[in-house]
This record gives structure tokens, C-alpha cells and sequence, in this order.
């Protein structure tokens, strides 16, 4: 893999390596033994990743829904080389805007959002992004998972996102069980320790994205398989 593109943000890669093999824990103590094995093999997940503009993080984590990492680091770098902030989005105007994320899929709503988000940071926020999650799930278009990625990318908020790959990962090891999107980031809210909350979001999507996989997941080279009961782990 050349580039991790996650949510459109571009880090360095990084690779895990499998620790030697120990007695399986309890729940509560298996949770925080994944955490730091994950932790050990990749101490500073956020390197490489730009936390310096927080409308731009927003911004490209709404237009990631749906779409490939690489097309919306693509497209958000196409579209603020035109604007800067909120002011600047208003101007350029929806048709324009449209125009230029078309390619990621669902442009026109997504452009509508952007739109409508701008004109709430002004009104709402003096034209600054929000440090809270809560308070950034006010703004149009930005549900949860958004909400969340981008609070603790920017501003180091410890919450934990949930998207496709940290549901799987979550209910399988399991790290916490849930039916749902919010139930899971609810769980790991409480299960996780709070030392490793600021980078779980990313440890926990990697590992779903290149070890955990939905099909074929690598188990006899995850380093953390001997803390996993998932019934259907390959020996």
C-alpha cells in the first residue's frame, strides 16, 4: 500500500507486528491488552496527518462518506485550492462546489451540506470549527462518525469513531458488543482506557482495513489473535 488515505487524510504508513503469544484475559483486561499491543506496534498514529485546519478535516470527512480514501484526498485538495474557510465556500456557491466533488459521489447533497455547515460555523461559531463532537453534530450533514473523527483529529477529543472497519473489529476480538454503530462507540467509550482513546479510532481501522479483514481476515498473522474469540478465527 503506497498511502493510507484515511477518511481522505494522508498519514505515513505503518505495519504490525505479531507479540509472542499469552494466556487469554478477561474481558476488561482483554480490551486493554489489544489496545496496547496495537499501541506498541504503532506508537504515533497520527503522524503525517495535518490537524493544523480544522474546516478542512470537516469538510474532507464529510465528502469521505461513501467514497475511497484516495479520490477525496483528491477532491478536497481540488476544492481548497479555490477556497480557505467558510466565507470562502459561501462564495464559490453550491453549483460550483457541486462541480468539483461530483466525483466522490452524492455531490450534489454533499455540496448542499458544505454549504449549509458554512453558513452555520458563521452564524453559529464565528466562522470557527467547534472543538466539541456535540456540538459539531449541530451542523448540517454531519452525523456521528464525523462529528467524532474530526473532534479527535483536531483537537484530540478522547472519543472513539466508529465506522465499518472499527464495528467489525470491535464486535469480533470483541472489544464491545453492539448491534449498532452508536451502541459499539458507546461501548468502546466505557471499555477503552483513556490513555489509548486518542488513537484507537485509527489503530482499530487499520487493523480492520488490513489485518480483520470482512473476508479473508489474516488471523494467523494478527497480533492479536490470541486475545480474540471469535469463533471463526483461522488456525
Amino acid at each position: 500500500m503506497a498511502r493510507d488515505t484515511l477518511h481522505g487524510l494522508r498519514p505515513a504508513p505503518r505495519r504490525l507486528k505479531a507479540p509472542a503469544t499469552t494466556s487469554p484475559p478477561g474481558a476488561a483486561e482483554r480490551v486493554g491488552a489489544v489496545m496496547a499491543r496495537l499501541a506498541e506496534a504503532d506508537p504515533d498514529p497520527k503522524a503525517g496527518f495535518d490537524d493544523t485546519d480544522p474546516f478542512r478535516l470537516l469538510v474532507t470527512v464529510l465528502l469521505s462518506a461513501q467514497s475511497t480514501g484516495p479520490t477525496v484526498a483528491r477532491i478536497a485538495e481540488a476544492l481548497f485550492a479555490r477556497v480557505k474557510d467558510p466565507a470562502g465556500m459561501l462564495d464559490l456557491g453550491e453549483a460550483e462546489i457541486t462541480a468539483i466533488v461530483r466525483p466522490v459521489g452524492l455531490g450534489p447533497s454533499k455540496a448542499r451540506n458544505i454549504v449549509k455547515l458554512s453558513a452555520a460555523l458563521i452564524e453559529t461559531f464565528g466562522g470557527a470549527v467547534p472543538r466539541s463532537s456535540v456540538e459539531m453534530r449541530r451542523l448540517p450533514g454531519i452525523g456521528r462518525k464525523s462529528a467524532e473523527v474530526t473532534a479527535n483529529f483536531a483537537f484530540h477529543e478522547p472519543v472513539i469513531a466508529v465506522d465499518t472497519h472499527v464495528f467489525r473489529v470491535s464486535n469480533r476480538i470483541p472489544l464491545a458488543s453492539g448491534a449498532t454503530v452508536d451502541a459499539v462507540a458507546d461501548g468502546l467509550a466505557l471499555a477503552v482506557p483513556e490513555r489509548f482513546k486518542d488513537g484507537a479510532h485509527i489503530w482499530l481501522f487499520r487493523h480492520g482495513r488490513d489485518t480483520c479483514t470482512a473476508r479473508k481476515p489474516a488471523c494467523t498473522c494478527c497480533p492479536v489473535s490470541d486475545l480474540c474469540t471469535w469463533p471463526g478465527q483461522a488456525t
